[in-house]
This record gives structure tokens, sequence and C-alpha cells, in this order.
């Protein structure tokens, strides 16, 4: 534990803010994009560059405070109570390197500056379904990327990452210096170390087809049908996802199909355009939908596919990768979340996996989900009026899945996993095994305790 007095010398250390609870800007500091999650630490330090996290884990280690960390707060499913709070959304260090395809992206660091600043390159990234998400947390997640298919996890384009490890050591990693932290940071996310900056391989990006279809709530069924017997044989050269979902009245979202239940199906084609609308007119030809929008696409309006929420709200997300979505699979989503349910969910997801998403990673990594074939989605309000049928309508859609599940969650959309048996599905028994090995060499002191943590919480 600490004092005012210890506090009061840690102070001038540090570049950015140090706030105790009741100081002003203290509440602002520790709110992230997911309300739900109200941060409640001791004490929160506002780092402004790598020597920040340095001396702010130094100074935790010394006095046995566990530490939690925040970019944006799009992965705060967890609310943290207590300990030191280390937020890191003004370290926005970002450098492109066009000649070498390559970005060094520091830990604060948003999609949407990133793809800003490398779009008139011609180059892209593997950014999430939001650009508003930080990258980095994103990719020690694994990254689910938009063109995953085509060009596969996000970590899978890490080159090399700086990570302060619990005991205050700053160490450059990449697949040749300290190989097995490097492979764990990529898909372990925060258990190993605070990365402070990661540096990312860009692609070339060619022609790009992008948007999204909308037919009314009540074809669900036609329309998921129509999508379980296409997306499979889809070349890899197409992303799509499927969703029932209620839109919200906003600025983003067209007046057709605002404050109404729709199915939303969104498609990204990478190639001649031409090949991606022949690729896309089965399910173009299906039902009588409400709104196309799928079209060329600059890279930069990425966000116009899957157009998810911008402003913070109280949510919880969760999901499983299934083996496969088959007419069976089908009827017992319908009966849960379907038309007439009442299911309170705003938005219930079927994402494709295969592609590149199925291959091997580059190299060593801490990946889950290559072996997926579909990846169910479930995003819940904790919204007043809401939140108590929640949690039992996201129950109730997991067991109706589970014979059709892989048995493995994704770490980054896990939501409140619960207790350490629930927390290890998101890796493989070997990877999980990996992780709790190199926990106890790097933080045997448990100093990084909150979130979606590996072993037993102290």
């Amino acid at each position: 534990m600490f004092t005012r007095t210890d506090v009061a010398e840690l102070v001038p250390q540090i570049c950015g803010p140090v706030l105790l609870p009741g100081d002003p800007g203290f509440a602002e500091e520790v709110a992230g994009f997911n309300l739900a999650a109200v941060h409640r630490p001791d004490l929160v330090v506002g780092a402004d560059d790598t020597g920040d996290v340095i001396t702010a884990v130094q100074w935790a280690a010394a006095h046995d405070e566990p530490v939690g960390v925040q970019a944006t707060g799009h992965g705060a499913d967890l609310p943290m109570e207590g300990g030191l709070l280390l937020t890191t959304r003004r370290m926005q260090e970002l450098v492109v390197d066009p000649v070498r395809r390559c970005a060094r992206i520091g830990a604060g660091v948003r999609w949407g500056s990133v793809i800003d600043a490398i779009a008139p390159h011609g180059l892209g990234v593997l950014n999430g379904s939001s650009t508003h998400a930080g990258a980095v947390g994103y990719t020690l997640g694994g990254g689910l990327p938009v063109l995953g298919r085509v060009f596969g996890f996000a970590a899978d384009w890490v080159r090399a990452l700086e990570v302060v490890t619990p005991d205050g050591r700053l160490r450059a990693v990449d697949a040749e210096h300290e190989p097995e932290l490097f492979a764990l940071l990529l898909g372990g996310k925060g258990n190993l170390g605070i990365v402070t900056t990661m540096t990312l391989e860009l692609f070339p990006l060619g022609p790009l087809l992008g948007g999204g279809i909308f037919w009314p709530g009540e074809d669900a069924q036609e329309v998921l049908a129509a999508f379980s017997r296409w997306a499979p044989g889809l070349p890899a050269a197409a992303s799509t996802s499927v969703a029932l979902r209620w839109m919200p009245r906003s600025a983003a979202v067209d007046p057709r199909v605002a404050r109404r239940q729709v199915v939303h199906l969104r498609f990204c084609w990478v190639g001649d355009p031409e090949e991606g609308r022949r690729a896309l007119e089965p399910m173009r030809s299906t039902g009588r939908p409400l709104l196309d929008t799928v079209a060329p696409l600059d890279y930069r309006r990425i966000d116009r596919v899957h157009l998810d929420a911008t402003q913070p709200g109280l949510y919880v997300l969760t999901g499983e990768f299934l083996r496969d979505f088959d007419a069976a699979a089908l009827a017992a989503l319908l009966q849960h979340a379907g038309p007439g349910t009442q299911c309170p969910l705003p938005e219930v997801g079927i994402r494709l996996m295969g592609g590149a998403l199925a291959g091997p990673g580059a190299r060593d990594d801490a990946v889950t989900g290559r072996d997926a074939a579909f990846f169910l989605e479930l995003i819940g309000r904790l919204s007043p009026g809401v939140a108590e049928r929640t949690p039992p309508a996201l129950a109730a859609i997991l067991r109706a899945l589970a014979p059709w599940s892989t048995g493995r969650a994704f770490v980054n959309l896990h939501g409140m996993p619960g207790g350490e048996s629930e927390r290890a599905r998101a890796w493989s028994e070997e990877v999980y095994a990996r992780l709790v090995r190199a926990k106890a060499v790097y933080d045997p002191q448990n100093l990084l305790r909150f979130q979606h943590v590996v072993g037993q919480v102290r």
C-alpha cells in the first residue's frame, strides 16, 4: 500500500497527471469507452511516454500495488478495484516508413489515425470493425480484422514490440530477441507486460469493394439460411459477416434502417470489383433488401462496413468460435434471438472465418481461432431497464450454440469470463500452459492482475 507522501514523491517523476480519487480530472482519466466497467483504482497515472510507464511500474512494484492498463477503454470489460491504473492514451507516437512498409505505433494510437497516415501511400493495416479502437491493445489480443480472410490476424503482421515488464525493464522483443515473450504477447493480451510501442508491417492495398446490405428483421430465416449456404464457398478475397441488430438513430445511419431490427450483411472484397460483385450476387438476389451500400470504398471509410457505435456506452461483448453454422445451428440461434423472441441484445452476429485466418501464423504466437469456421459475436446492453435481461439472454444463446462450438473463446471478445477455467478457454491448453509459465517468470508478484488474466487472481 501507499500513502499520500508516497504519491507526492511520485508526482515529480511523472510527466503526465498523477491523480487520487476525488482529485479534479480523476473520473475523466479513468473513464473508458465501455461505461459499464467503472474503474475505482487507488491511483491513476496518465503516461506521457515510455519513461512514465517505467517509473509507474517500478513505483507500483515497490509498493506491492497491482497495475491495470487502459488506452481507449474498448476492451475494459471488468471494472478495476484498487491498484494503480496506467492510462496510455497520450502515447501518440506514429511514424510511417512507406519504403520499408512499416509503422511504429504508440500505445494510445487509434486505428483511425494509423489509416489516415498510411492511406496516401496506398498501404493498409488490419484494423477491426471500429477504427476508434486502440491499435496496440486490439493487436495484442490477436486482432480479428475486417479484411482477415485476405491477410490473416493483425498479430501476424507485428514485426517488433517494446514492452515494460513488471520488473520495470524496457525490453525490445521480436522473433529473434526474447522470442518466447514476443510470441506470447501476440494473442496473450496484457499478461506479461505493458507494450509501449508496436512496429507493424503494412501491405499494398489495391481496389476495395465494401459496405453492407440490410433486410427487415422478419426476413432473418431466409437471409441467414442463404448466408449459411453462400459464405463457406467464398474465395479468400471476400471477408463477410451477418448480424441481427437493432439500428440506432444517428447521423451515420440511413433513415431507411434507423430504429428498427434488421439483418445486416457486412461484405469486403479485395481485388477486381467486378469479381466481388459476382461473388456477392447470391445475397443481393435474396429477399427484398431495404438498403445496399456495397460499392468501391476508400479504406479511410472502412467504418461504413460495420457501422459500429462511436459513442461510449454501457455494454458487454462475448462470443464463441464455431465449427459450423448449418441449418440446425441457424434454427437454434433464431429460437433465442430471432424476430418475435423479445431478445434484448442489440446485435447477434456470425462472422465467417477461414481463408488467411486459417493459415499458420507468420511466426510463433498465442492467437486463437485458426481452426474455426465461424465466430459467434454477441453484444449486450447494460443500461437501465435491460441490464437484468442481458446476462440470461447471452447465456441462453451460448448454450444453444454450444454443440457447434470449438470450445474456444476470443480474448478480445470474451466479455466477463469469470474463473480461471473459463478465462483459459481463450487459448489452447498448450498456449495457456506457456502463458502461465511465462507469467511466473516475468510477473512473479502478479502485478498485472486485472482484466483477462492467466493463472489464479490474487
